[in-house]
């Protein structure tokens, strides 16, 4: 089981690691993009679409990675006063009844739209567009996908802490 954890973990690391490098490449679109629109009112599709692009590549690829790092959004009025144990159980029937079945929903839904735009060598509606729309629904769908498998990962780490004896406390 920790191997599975393990190899996931470094997966969803290493992917999070690369998208988060995406991030300066981001800024730097955005700011090209408005000094050319407000500075020399000249507007560009490409800009604005790379601008979409890039930023789904960067959340997409680091969503897992927040989830792995604990850096996702949580109730924590009630999570920090819970015992491991305790937080362990609400991790594990999160993931196992809400996030798992949320996630091969809209998973493959998401397979099913890349898989239909790449049959369709779907570009962008625009003329003067970003061609090759089908590989930004592939992020996505593989973004969920590697979401999947870290809460996958966080499932089987969850699992060991709840079965895990508890920690006897010694009496003076």
């Amino acid at each position: 089981m920790e191997i599975i954890e393990t190899i996931i973990n470094r997966v969803v690391r290493a992917v999070g690691t690369i998208g988060a490098l995406f991030l300066p490449l981001l800024v730097l679109t955005i700011l090209v993009n408005v000094a050319l629109r407000y500075a020399f009112n000249i507007g560009s599709i490409e800009l604005e679409e790379l601008q979409w692009h890039l930023n789904a590549i960067v959340v997409m690829s680091c969503l897992a990675w927040a989830y792995q790092k604990d850096r996702h959004v949580r109730v924590d009025i009630f999570h920090n006063r819970m015992s491991p144990r305790s937080r362990a159980l609400v991790e594990l029937f999160g993931v196992l009844f809400l996030l798992l079945p949320f996630l091969w929903m809209v998973g493959r839904s998401a397979w099913s739209i890349f898989g239909y735009s790449w049959a369709l060598k779907e570009g962008s509606p625009m003329p003067s567009g970003l061609p090759a729309r089908y590989i930004i629904k592939f992020v996505m769908a593989a973004g969920l996908t590697l979401l999947g498998l870290q809460a996958i990962a966080i499932l089987l780490t969850s699992i060991r802490t709840v079965m895990r004896p508890a920690a006897r406390v010694q009496k003076d």
